[in-house]
């Protein structure tokens, strides 16, 4: 018995224009792009509910979630039955890992932020990198004097991360556990505040990190203007 057929033939075609959209997309399509496509950007949960009932257990993709965003992508259990062959552009530096770490565990964080956290002046070539890699977004300006920019995650540093939303970021006692990271190093402490935060950003994320993770795929980014 077909599991859609208590669907209207509305929803069904609509959930076949969005898993086009999602499947043509060369990166995660935010819910609110989706939502443009449907009469009534309410139905979008139950159009995704019904896209998601056509990956079931035969299929070798799944749809997931990146945030606020949708894509495709190979199922885990399969995944290491693939072997893909791409061209490196470049490695990212240790520095650009550093900034992409206290940006993911601070943000919305500004450029004066990162260098304090850092201890060391910010060179520009290494926010262009990570803006180039589609990692980092802009994340509206601080509502104080000067209005510095904020600084974010994008859906594609949780895609590439394989990461549902930002709480699936690992925390201090797991990184321990996993033996990365050193006994003097304490990734902003996790909520202990900001002193013995600001200490252990330096360092820490490079620790993290697979060194495969240090190289990118470059592709368009696409820039978010929106009040933090």
């Amino acid at each position: 018995m077909d599991k859609l057929a208590p669907h209207s033939e509305l929803l069904l075609q609509q959930a076949k224009v969005i898993e086009a959209v999602i499947f043509a997309s060369q990166k995660p399509v935010r819910a609110r792009d989706l939502s443009a496509y449907l009469e009534d950007e309410t139905q979008l949960p139950t159009v995704i509910a019904i896209i998601d009932e056509r990956y079931g257990a035969y299929s070798g993709v799944e749809l997931v979630r990146r945030d606020d965003a949708y894509a495709f992508r190979t199922k885990p259990e399969i995944a290491e039955n693939l072997n893909i062959e791409r061209q490196v552009e470049r490695p990212l530096s240790r520095a650009a890992m550093e900034v992409l770490a206290i940006i993911a565990y601070h943000q919305p964080v500004t450029r004066a932020e990162i260098e304090e956290i850092r201890g060391i002046s910010l060179s520009k070539g290494t926010m262009d990198i990570l803006l180039e890699v589609g990692w980092i977004k802009p994340r509206g300006r601080r509502r104080t004097p000067g209005r510095p920019l904020t600084w974010g995650t994008s859906p594609g540093f949780l895609d590439h991360f394989g990461l549902e939303s930002l709480d699936a970021l690992p925390g201090m006692e797991e990184l321990k556990s996993a033996g990365l990271l050193r006994k003097r190093q304490i990734l902003g402490n996790l909520g202990e505040g900001p002193a013995q935060e600001d200490e252990a950003m330096e360092d820490v994320i490079t620790d993290y990190v697979d060194d495969d993770l240090l190289e990118a795929a470059f592709d368009e980014t696409e820039f978010a203007d929106d009040e933090a």
